[in-house]
């Protein structure tokens, strides 16, 4: 976490219960981490796209929800970052955990008729959202969210290697892929946490170009949400194999991943 001594800009004082290693109103008087908030970008804008063409396709209303919760996940992390208020962070924080519920109830529904519904499973996850959200709101303990956030990562790890081990084996490089990337991006996560002060004194003697790449919660932002951006393509290329669909990941410009798919053909 960031030393204590940072200047106050735009947005006041801190109110946040969390205030990261990148130094406040450094760049612009007017955000205050402003690598931390311009990297949610990744997060905001191919979600969006996402869902705009999976509306275009047809396809079930919880994939549609998945990519607009990660791109609300992705404004409320600017807005916390760009302000590092209170209120904000809860913008950020608890759409993690109810977009994480939306990607679990993808994952273990992958494998049901077309446009069905686990009323169990929904009111499952409504109600362990509630739960979190009271005790969060209550305690104000950001490693209880860290846990339950944690506790929803993993249960997505677990359902995932089942599914390239038992099932869809062919699809270990896309599901893989997508894990490896946001452990990286949590590996970078820590580093940001407990070489803060380390990190600081090194962004003093180098080239601000230099110090732009040690901001490791940016790189988090952008490996978390590419890997979550993957992950919902993995749970989609799932669920349109299992519904007898033609799915292909596609690179946009030879860079972004998308996924494209066609019903099989009845003869």
């Amino acid at each position: 976490m960031a030393p204590a001594a940072d200047r106050e800009g735009y947005w006041g004082p801190t109110t946040s219960t969390l205030d990261w290693c990148e130094e406040n109103y450094s760049v612009t008087w007017y955000i205050a981490e402003f690598w931390n908030t311009v990297s949610n970008l990744i997060m905001i804008i191919p979600p969006m796209f996402g869902a705009i063409q999976s509306v275009r396709d047809g396809l079930e209303k919880r994939y549609i929800a998945s990519y607009l919760a990660l791109t609300v996940v992705g404004m409320g992390s600017w807005c916390f970052h760009m302000t590092l208020k209170y209120e904000m962070q809860l913008l950020d924080e608890l759409p993690m955990i109810y977009s994480c519920c939306i990607f679990v109830y993808c994952m273990f529904e992958c494998f049901k008729i077309k446009n069905s519904v686990n009323y169990h499973l929904l009111f499952t996850l409504v109600l362990f959202s509630l739960i979190v959200t009271t005790v969060y709101l209550k305690v104000k303990e950001p490693i209880f969210h860290q846990v339950m956030y944690g506790m929803l990562v993993f249960t997505l790890v677990l359902r995932s290697i089942y599914i390239v081990t038992w099932v869809y084996p062919w699809l270990r490089g896309l599901g893989y892929t997508s894990l490896g990337i946001f452990l990286l991006g949590f590996l970078f996560w820590n580093i940001d946490n407990i070489f803060c002060e380390s990190l600081r004194n090194f962004r003093k003697k180098v080239p601000p170009i230099i110090g732009i790449t040690t901001q490791f919660h940016a790189w988090w932002h952008i490996l978390t949400g590419l890997g979550s951006y993957l992950h919902i393509l993995f749970s989609l290329y799932t669920r349109t194999l299992y519904l007898r669909y033609r799915p292909k990941v596609k690179f946009l410009f030879g860079i972004w991943p998308v996924i494209l798919f066609e019903p099989l053909r009845k003869h």
